[in-house]
């Protein structure tokens, strides 16, 4: 396991041969993940099933030399979030694969408005040393894919390889189960291709530092500047809200507002004041509101999180736009040439007919879903006896 880990990362490993002007007599490894670092911690501080399971989450910066690299997408070096952990069975590891891939199911649809299809990858793809890769797929505006987070099961392979043993309660030596899970700043990315748009950032309310921004009009004349720190005040006991109060004109800061993507803009002119009313506008629609002063509180409330399930629902909407299905290769052809998005077709499990499509089209398998259709008896490239529907997509 820690041979094919090993082979699996080399491509993209950096090397680090000199410090400064002077040759290194050995070349370091600058790490792209810590599967062997958390193997070594493991090997020296599991002795018995007392210490059982283990759970490690770190917060690191690894380095992986890809030779195309892509702003928030795909960079050589990137923040990440890494959690490695040790079980006693085989059962409880794959219970603890599954759940954390569903927290990142959860964060991303709950919390970053991204919707996501969950499912396993396939040998071909999946993560090097692991019995099983589990992942989450989401479809950027553009048709392509993106790989979101990843939940991994070694089993006792690394385990074997380091040897890594507890003593049970039968007082047998046995060797531990471990997972690995991950996502990265990625995820950024997938938050700017998903919603936003040529005016800029366009962000869900959950994840948005300035939920509201209180732009003041005509903000010299009596009573108006005044007015709009009280409303800010007010919206600061129930959301992040600020105010722009520079001397910029109100179309300016309007623009600025919608490049940031703020969610919500709340405008106060000096008719409004005498109404006692002011104009709330979304970010993701731009629709206009209307709203009593006495009711800001309550509108601006009800508005984030209507606009948080509909930035969700939308996103889903366009992925269903964007998902066709392939019943042979023609077909299959045909969707790739003339279409973006993903295409759900049947697959005989053989690696072989994997690798001729991406030979030919540069599409990869992104998935076979926890949620299986039977949309055929035959695979779509060879014609043998079908096994899993898998989403095929070109990604990031």
């Amino acid at each position: 396991k820690e041979k094919d880990h090993v082979e699996g990362f080399a491509p993209e490993v950096a090397w680090v041969t000199h410090g400064g002007l002077q040759p290194l007599q050995e070349r370091l490894c600058v790490r792209p993940t810590s599967e062997t670092l958390f193997c070594d911690y493991y090997k020296n501080t599991i002795q018995s099933y007392r210490d059982l399971p283990q759970v490690c989450n770190q917060w690191c910066s690894v380095v992986r030399w890809e030779k195309e690299t892509r702003p928030f997408l795909r960079s050589r070096e990137f923040l990440w979030q890494e959690g490695h952990t040790a079980h006693a069975t085989a059962e409880e590891a794959e219970e603890r694969t599954l759940q954390m891939l569903n927290v990142y199911a959860d964060f991303c649809e709950q919390v970053l408005a991204i919707p996501v299809i969950k499912g396993r990858k396939t040998d071909k793809e999946k993560f090097a040393g692991a019995e099983s890769t589990y992942t989450i797929e989401a479809l950027m505006h553009d048709g392509k894919a993106l790989q979101s987070g990843t939940s991994h099961n070694f089993g006792d392979g690394f385990a074997r390889a380091f040897d890594i043993q507890y003593t049970d309660n039968n007082n047998k030596l046995q060797y531990v189960h471990q997972t690995s899970w991950g996502t990265t700043t990625r995820l950024i990315g997938a938050v700017i291709m998903v919603h936003g748009d040529n005016s800029g950032l366009c962000l869900p309310p959950k994840i948005a530092p300035t939920q509201v921004c209180v732009i003041p009009i005509q903000q010299k004349k009596e009573g108006v500047l005044e007015k709009a720190n009280e409303l800010c005040d007010r919206l600061k006991k129930v959301c992040r809200a600020d105010i722009d109060e520079t001397d910029k004109s109100p179309g300016w800061k309007f623009s600025e507002q919608e490049m940031r993507g703020i969610p919500l803009r709340v405008e106060i002119g000096p008719k409004d004041l005498e109404a006692g009313k002011c104009i709330i506008c979304r970010r993701d629609t731009r629709e206009k509101t209307e709203v009593m002063l006495d009711e800001l509180e309550s509108k601006v409330t009800g508005l984030l999180e209507s606009m948080q399930t509909d930035m969700l629902e939308r996103a889903r909407a366009h992925r269903e736009k964007h998902t066709f299905v392939a019943k042979d290769m023609d077909e299959f052809r045909r969707l790739f040439a003339e279409e973006t998005g993903f295409v759900k077709a049947m697959w005989c499990g053989d690696q072989a007919c994997e690798d001729a499509i991406k030979e030919e089209l540069a599409v990869t398998s992104r998935c076979m879903p926890f949620e299986q259709e039977q949309l055929s008896d035959v695979c779509v490239c060879c014609g043998k006896p079908a096994k899993k529907m898998v989403y095929w997509g070109k990604a990031y």
